[in-house]
């Protein structure tokens, strides 16, 4: 059809640019202001794509975020996007747009079987299949991950760029409609700093639908111009309220050029801007709610409201016939304007018609205008796969419980259906406002008694629809957001347009009626009624759940997965609701709700991360040695959000095990170093210090003396493990604390919360140092040799003690260095200014040279730790163990007041002695490696029948013991000592290992001595 066809001739600014564009690849015109969605009903387009589950043929079904069907991916390459609704995308000249949920085309669809298979994958399908033959899950799981999904992700990076902006304000106003405005106008002409967002590109919200009405669009100017002037305002359009937060916290998400072409985009694409409020004033709406009727999904299916939206804002009539299918007297003003626009209407009615008829009712009106009314009557069929071509209509029985009389048939191209208006409650629902069920109105309001966020809701959200009322609960929520604020507000109220014939008070009431009969009962025949439109559930699926007794609204939700989808249930989820009420026989308020949740609607990824991005979103912590290991074939990997070297390799060839197996027996043999700057540091002052420690850590700490040094763990209030590391004593009142590299940031915030919160009457100061200390770890038989002869002190092992430190300069450098060892070697740990790190150690390589020194990285840490059996916590430990199962329970001071973690360690489930715990693992096969997280079972236990008795924590192939070992925690391990069990791998072979204790290479050099004697 040409794209002129179905424009109306107004609407849209007089001149405006005619754009090109191209939809599942031919090339289409619309005209600039369009949107994607309107364009596509200019060309005659209604089919746009397929639904989530049965991939049925779907239509636009309205005109803004509450979209359930026409959802798109606009751009090629790195400007891809898919998910979008075409309702928002705003047009612009060489824009690109595909159906998605469809292949290899949107005619025909390979998935449009499940269709015709629907009887067989009702509501909770997957839960009760692809269960059996257990071993084709994997099979099964390829075509559901091929199925799953609405758009495609795209390949290529993003090429656009975000922002990301704060601001605080007095009030923040959602809705920039006759509420919003009313609000916004009283709020800002009292000095308050003011925020007005709204979605659309123009103020006024649905006034823009109105047909000839001067007056409106007089006042709608006159108030957008004034709040522009006002200094205090900021009008932010093309931005939603995306995410409403706990002390009104807003994210709000603008689209700054996205209607724009790509080329033409000078500033970023999209802003995210977070916003600290006040006062919140929520005037977001309402949507109009569908009629459940049978087959209601088709291709040209639409809202009245969205119909009237085409029409009145872009010129865009959908279909030269048009019936209207209401239960109200809103979806009349549709039917008046379809038919100036040149349409031929019909109206189907479901309210009987009444004895008398005033004249200047909508209803009234429309009649005059000779327009049909088909009054007590309902569409029971839709004819017609990929358009609506016509419908099938019946009379209705008194009670409305059944169709009678003869089917007529009336040739259509779209319907217009109206069930009725939904208030816009996702913000206040959000801010964890209650809802409250209007008996009258057949809907939910917000409960304005129960707020935990200090907002206000006006207008339509909060249940009114007609245009002096909102404008007026606009003013007054803005009145009330002051006094709040104590700002004062006297200025002159808000003008209301003169009385326009639309304002006049609904006079007849609507008929509900929320599954509408049709030649067959509801889920027993070939019809549909569909309540929630993207994920194709049903009446039928509603009625399923409530037999199969998921009748709590949050289990219906997850079922039937109504509410779900992109657009949150925005038009399904009180027909879902209402169904379920009726099936159970109770009100609808006592049925419940849903919460909706942030985001309001989807936001990008992009604009969540702004420009933190690639180094900026992770920068790359090196330590000041990073350049002598770039230069000594350091292979790198992320370890505790820095970059450390993983292995060195000596030449190209060598891999990692073959390394790892050099460094770590060259330490065990002379000498070897490590770069340990990444370890957390934090400096503990104070005259409470010690005490600060007693009941942080589970063992003693008044005990310390200055100069030596001293292993602690860290437990959380269950009593589970959370980090170790040592602690030295510096001064009488001043301690070095040492923490794992992953949880450096953690413990340091832990410390503080306790510090701040739990004991402020403490005197300790907490300051992170991580990363004004360089270390270097120095470990081996010869580390004496090859540290001595670069500082003046001795450091034998006489004069300078295991878990002791001592003040001394290393080549004429001042350090701290502590005798402490993570490999069980003799081992000293040199702390000097980062700036001096890459020099010292430089120093310390030389002077090892000599010995055979090494230079070794993490992977040679963790195997030369595991052979002394040292534990890693986050690997060995989960967050799940105690020092007990950890078999560390000498280190915890039971006797002492109190610590963290004590009450949580008195549990008598933690004295059962099935726990799991750590222990070691030796396979029989000495040449095997076993794989980390691999489970443990009991010989001869049965795959996918028996359960697991552990799992493997860390594994190793040690050239000191000449055999793989692993730790691993087994349950009611340290009772199995000596047992052989099983290790299964994945490919179902099975490893048979031994049962020891985790000491491996102390055990090895005891056995040796033994034999020896």
């Amino acid at each position: 059809m040409p794209e002129s066809a179905n424009r109306t001739g107004h609407a849209l600014p007089p001149g405006a640019n005619t754009l090109r564009f191209r939809f599942n690849g031919t090339t289409y015109t619309g005209l600039q202001g369009d949107t994607l969605a309107s364009a596509l009903l200019a060309n005659g387009i209604h089919f746009v794509g397929r639904s989530f589950k049965y991939h049925r043929p779907r239509g636009i079904f309205s005109a803004g975020s509450e979209e359930p069907n026409a959802i798109v991916e606009i751009g090629t390459g790195g400007y891809a996007e898919p998910n979008v609704r075409a309702t928002e995308v705003e047009l612009f000249d060489g824009l690109e747009a595909r159906s998605q949920n469809c292949w290899p085309s949107l005619d025909f669809d390979m998935l449009g079987i499940n269709s015709l298979i629907s009887r067989f994958i009702p509501a909770g399908f997957y839960y009760k299949t692809f269960m059996w033959p257990r071993s084709f899950w994997l099979k099964y799981e390829h075509f559901i991950r091929q199925s799953a999904g609405m758009g495609e992700c795209p390949k290529e990076a993003d090429a656009e760029h975000y922002e990301k902006h704060h601001r605080h304000c007095d009030v923040l106003i959602a809705g920039a409609g006759p509420a919003g405005l009313a609000a916004a106008l009283t709020a800002g002409r009292s000095g308050a700093r003011v925020i007005l967002v709204d979605e659309h590109p123009y103020t006024g919200g649905q006034l823009n639908d109105r047909r000839n009405s001067p007056a409106t669009e007089s006042w709608l100017q006159q108030v957008t111009t004034e709040l522009a002037m006002l200094p205090n305002v900021r009008l932010m359009l093309r931005t939603t309220l995306s995410g409403y937060y706990d002390h009104n916290f807003c994210t709000l998400l603008e689209k700054v050029s996205d209607h724009l072409p790509p080329a033409e985009r000078q500033d970023c694409r999209q802003r995210l801007w977070k916003v600290r409020a006040k006062q919140v004033i929520i005037a977001s709406g309402a949507f109009e709610r569908p009629l459940v009727f049978a087959d209601n999904d088709r291709p040209g299916i639409m809202l009245a409201s969205a119909v009237r939206s085409y029409i009145n804002r872009y010129g865009v009539l959908p279909a030269q016939q048009l019936c209207v299918f209401t239960n109200n007297d809103s979806a009349y003003q549709t039917a008046l304007d379809a038919q100036s626009a040149g349409a031929q209407v019909q109206i189907i009615d479901l309210r009987p018609q009444p004895d008398t008829l005033p004249a200047d009712s909508l209803p009234g009106l429309t009649q005059a205008a000779g327009i049909s009314i088909h009054w007590n009557s309902a569409i029971t069929a839709v004819h017609g796969k990929t358009q609506v071509k016509a419908v099938t209509v019946h009379q209705l029985s008194n009670d409305a419980s059944k169709i009678q009389g003869p089917a007529l048939k009336l040739d259509c191209q779209c319907i217009a259906a109206s069930g009725g208006w939904t208030p816009n409650v996702s913000l206040f629902s959000q801010a964890r406002g209650k809802l409250r069920f209007d008996e009258a109105q057949q809907h939910f309001v917000p409960d304005s008694g129960v707020a935990i966020n200090p907002n206000i809701s006006a207008g339509a959200c909060n249940g009114r629809f007609d245009l002096p009322g909102c404008i007026s609960q606009g003013e007054d929520a803005a009145r009330q957001a002051l006094d709040a604020l104590q700002i004062s507000n006297r200025k002159q109220p808000v003008a209301a347009p003169p009385a326009d014939p639309e304002d006049q008070p609904v006079q007849l009431a609507p008929r509900t009626l929320w599954a509408v009969p049709c030649d067959h009962a509801i889920g027993e025949g070939p019809k549909k009624h569909f309540h929630e439109l993207q994920n194709d559930s049903t009446a039928a699926d509603i009625a399923l759940a409530a037999r199969e007794g998921f009748h709590s609204v949050e289990h219906l939700k997850r079922y039937t997965t109504t509410g779900m989808g992109t657009d949150q249930g925005k038009t399904s989820n009180v027909n879902a609701l209402a169904l379920m009420a009726e099936y159970r026989r109770l009100p609808i308020a006592a049925v419940g709700t849903t919460r909706f949740r942030q985001p309001y609607t989807p936001v990008t990824f992009g604009a969540i991360a702004g420009k933190d991005l690639q180094n900026l979103f992770a920068p790359k912590r090196h330590t000041s040695i990073q350049p002598w290991h770039d230069r000594h074939g350091a292979v790198m990997e992320d370890a505790g959000g820095w970059r450390r070297p993983r292995y060195y390799q000596q030449h190209p060839g060598e891999s990692m095990h073959d390394a790892v197996q050099r460094e770590c027996a060259q330490v065990r043999k002379t000498a070897g170093m490590v770069d340990a700057s990444t370890l957390g540091k934090i400096d503990i002052q104070g005259k409470d210090a010690a005490e600060f420690l007693e009941r942080i850590y589970t063992n003693r700490w008044h005990n310390l003396a200055v100069g030596q040094c001293r292993y602690g763990l860290m437990l959380n209030e269950q009593g589970m493990v959370i980090d170790d590391g040592v602690t030295s004593r510096i001064g009488e009142h001043h301690y070095h604390m040492t923490t794992t590299t992953g949880g450096a940031a953690r413990v340091y915030q832990l410390l503080e919360d306790y510090r701040q919160t739990e004991w402020p009457e403490l005197d300790v100061y907490l300051t992170s140092v991580t990363e004004q200390w360089s270390v270097i770890s120095l470990s081996g038989p010869r580390a004496e040799a090859i540290l001595q002869p670069l500082t003046g002190q001795p450091v034998n092992a006489a004069a300078f003690p295991e878990m002791s430190w001592q003040a001394m300069d290393i080549a004429g450098v001042p350090a701290r260095v502590f005798r402490i060892s993570f490999s069980g070697e003799a081992g000293y740990e040199i702390n000097v200014p980062a700036r001096y790190g890459q020099y010292i150690w430089e120093q310390i390589w030389q002077q090892g040279q000599a010995f055979g020194c090494v230079a070794y990285g993490t992977e040679s840490i963790h195997l030369l730790r595991a052979e002394m059996g040292f534990i890693i916590v986050g690997q060995d430990s989960d967050g799940t163990h105690t020092p007990q199962d950890l078999g560390m329970q000498w280190i915890v001071a039971s006797d002492k007041a109190d610590f963290v973690g004590k009450r949580g360690l008195q549990r008598s489930v933690f004295s059962q002695k099935d726990r799991k715990q750590l222990v070691g693992l030796i396979p029989t096969d000495s040449s095997k490696t076993l794989p980390e997280g691999a489970q443990v079972v009991l010989p001869g236990a049965v795959q996918g029948k028996d359960k697991g008795i552990g799992h493997v924590t860390s594994a190793y192939f040690s050239p000191a013991l000449h055999s793989g070992f692993a730790m691993a925690m087994v349950a009611g391990g340290r009772q199995r000592k000596g047992e052989t069990l099983e290790v299964m791998l994945l490919n179902g072979e099975r490893i048979p290992v031994t049962v020891t204790g985790t000491r491996f290479l102390e055990t090895l050099q005891q056995t040796e001595q033994q034999e020896a004697s």
